[in-house]
């Protein structure tokens, strides 16, 4: 039930919930209050003083608005809605005195910090500061933190907000970070000097307000207003984060987060944050034809006759890579069917049920984590399979949400009561007594690790009878950003990738890089990155990456969303449909459409649900039959989470924190 509270803020009054504090009834009033270290995704620490308003009424000096709820405000003495004021002269007296303090040992250092541009100190020093300084004192140096290679330090330039550590103890689970010492001899450090442990850190360069914590692999390149942004979608995981890739000329300089509740809220992971320098490096950018057992560089007419000159008369099969949008996937499956070929999505032989959405996808959205009471996980390690994700579980986890693991026992973060390792384990489930569970929302998950053996259907079945009697919602944790897609199109064959590879003599392999095609085949290979599809291809047709298309993908709730070109392709490569449109026409089996409008106009008659963007539908399909399941223990589907795809596996930065990752030696810790 909501307690709402009438207040007047700056002579406006407004109607807002008693429990928010003084800042979130300014935001609700359309009135900014200036801020370092309050975040509305972290706790409240009310240090850096910057908020201050006025309360009529109350104390006779101003009040921290971020610590200050509005059920604490006393009204006026007949009874008037309360007075908070936000710029009146005692405010405006208090905010330069904070800045001036805030200034006293902050370096001039805005010519050469990366911050500048886009620093909130600089912001708000111009619009609340004064225009002059009466200190004379040398200013306090600190000596820099080394993080590891993805945050820079330059710890003089930190005002102690404390953002970085709350996150890195709240949202990432880590406890690498923290304040020692008091007054002059205060500082942010790193426990021991260890560096950070963590695939999520990078967000603590986002949340420093000033130029304490910056990209160490973006550092001095670029500067915020040469750079073209556009707001796009990530590929790295199925989760679909919302992201901002900024680019220079044809360079992708670095990519950001963008804030979508539904999905990621306001955090990436660090793989989907620095794995650009992945997208320069060991690109195809000519096609290739293979001769003698030597590939040679060809031009767009020889290969796309050659490839359509292979492809006649043969057995075709379509492979759909992880990075695929819908809209190549769905041409693909027309053009390879239209030749009576097979096409086939799930290349890690993982048991998913085709046209059976509510079993592929599953019932539950993302934000029903925020609210479950209860989260069982099965055969999944989401720190490692959707970080992003995992934060989400930490959240609902510190909320008192209690979650249970049947699966290998992996540091996640949080606790967690592990039920066992194999598939007797999971059977035991069912026996429980759930009548505490029964009444609270609740979710179950399951990971592509418990769908990859032979009794992965099963596994399946028998999560959905458990999600039944729990009166739970079931979320498939895919790991391959097109997966959801490509199912959805029906790029599916029935007995999966054996059967579909069976007898093939042609293999179109469009981007599934972790497949191993036996010889004999003759192989057409579409990607972008030299990995190891193109090593085993007789013909090279080189496509965009995720930057340089405009694409569809659709998350692992099953929500589509549209992913924006933010830079082209380099030399010769093409947009994935469009090579697949022209190899159709070679074919004499043109496809019937000669645009994007086009296709997605076709692929939209077919599918209706992808008209419907950013929207998750009710996902429909009946419960699959409980069989009975091997004896096999589960095996998570990730191994090393910083090389998962061509792009991850073709960048510098990712190979050292793999490498890093190995040098610690895999910490295990069993709950």
């Amino acid at each position: 039930m909501s307690d709402l509270r009438k207040i007047i803020i700056d002579g406006n009054e407004v109607e807002v919930d008693g429990a928010m504090t003084l800042i979130q009834a300014c935001e609700e009033a359309g009135i900014e209050v200036p801020r370092f270290c309050y975040h509305e995704r972290l706790s409240i620490a009310g240090n850096c003083r910057m908020c201050l308003v006025e309360v009529v009424g109350g104390p006779p000096k101003p009040a921290a608005s971020c610590a200050m709820q509005v059920r604490d405000l006393r009204p006026g003495p007949e009874g008037q809605p309360p007075v908070v004021k936000t710029n009146s002269p005692m405010v405006k007296k208090a905010r330069e005195g904070v800045m001036e303090f805030l200034l006293i040992n902050h370096p001039l250092d805005c010519p050469i910090c990366d911050q500048g541009g886009e620093c909130d100190l600089q912001d708000q020093a111009m619009a609340y500061g004064v225009d002059f300084s009466r200190y004379r004192e040398p200013k306090r140096a600190s000596d820099d933190l080394d993080l590891g290679p993805l945050v820079e330090t330059h710890m003089t330039r930190c005002i102690s907000c404390t953002r970085c550590v709350r996150f890195t103890t709240e949202v990432a689970g880590i406890t690498q970070m923290g304040q020692t010492g008091r007054g002059e001899d205060s500082e942010i450090t790193s426990y021991l000097g260890e560096t950070l442990d963590s695939n999520m850190q990078g967000n603590i360069i986002d949340l420093c307000p000033v130029g304490a914590l910056v990209s160490k692999p973006y550092a001095f390149t670029a500067r915020p207003w040469e750079l073209t942004k556009t707001e796009t979608i990530d590929v790295m995981d199925a989760l679909g984060s919302n992201i901002r890739v900024d680019t220079k000329g044809r360079e992708v300089m670095r990519i950001l987060p963008r804030n979508h509740d539904g999905v990621n809220e306001e955090w990436i992971s660090d793989k989907s944050r620095f794995v650009w320098d992945g997208l320069r490096r060991q690109r195809l950018d000519t096609p290739y034809i293979r001769e003698n057992g030597k590939l040679r560089k060809a031009g767009w007419g020889e290969v796309l006759a050659a490839a359509a000159t292979a492809m006649k008369g043969k057995k075709v099969v379509g492979l759909v890579g992880d990075l695929a949008p819908v809209e190549a996937a769905f041409a693909l499956k027309q053009l390879v069917e239209g030749l009576g070929g097979n096409v086939e999505c799930r290349v890690d032989k993982a048991r998913l049920p085709e046209s059976n959405r509510a079993a592929y996808v599953g019932t539950a959205t993302i934000e029903d984590i925020d609210s479950a009471k209860f989260i069982q996980l099965i055969g999944t390690n989401p720190r490692e399979e959707a970080p992003v994700l995992n934060a989400r579980i930490r959240k609902a986890w510190s909320r008192g949400a209690n979650v249970g693991l049947v699966g290998e026992a992996v540091d996640l973060t949080y606790e967690y009561a592990h039920a066992g390792t194999d598939r007797a384990a999971l059977a035991g489930l069912l026996d429980k007594d759930f009548g505490d569970v029964l009444d609270a929302p609740s979710v179950i998950i399951v990971g592509q690790g418990a769908l990859r053996e032979a009794d992965g259907l099963a596994v399946l079945a028998y999560a959905q009878e458990l999600a039944a009697r729990t009166n739970s919602k079931l979320m498939v944790l895919h790991t391959a950003a097109a997966r959801v897609g490509a199912m959805d199109v029906g790029a599916t064959t029935t007995g999966g990738l054996a059967a579909a590879i069976d007898g093939a003599e042609v293999i179109y392999n469009f981007g599934a890089d972790e497949v191993e095609i036996d010889a004999g085949a003759f192989v057409i290979y579409q990607g972008s990155h030299g990995d190891r599809g193109a090593h085993r291809a007789d013909i090279i047709l080189p496509g965009a990456a995720y930057t340089e298309e405009n694409g569809l993908f659709v998350n692992t709730e099953g929500r589509p969303q549209l992913a924006l070109r933010a830079g082209f392709a380099p030399g010769e490569a093409k947009e994935n449909w469009a090579i697949l449109r022209a190899l159709s026409g070679e074919l004499g089996e043109a496809l019937p459409y000669d645009s994007l409008v086009a296709l997605r106009r076709a692929l939209i008659g077919a599918v209706p649900h992808l008209a419907g963007i950013d929207k998750v539908p009710e996902n429909e399909g009946a419960a699959l039959p409980v069989e009975a399941m091997g004896k096999a223990e589960f095996r998570n589907a990730i191994k090393d989470f910083y090389l998962t795809n061509p792009i991850a596996r073709s960048s510098q930065l990712m190979a050292e924190l793999s490498a890093g990752v190995k040098a610690r030696g895999m910490k295990v810790a069993v709950e």
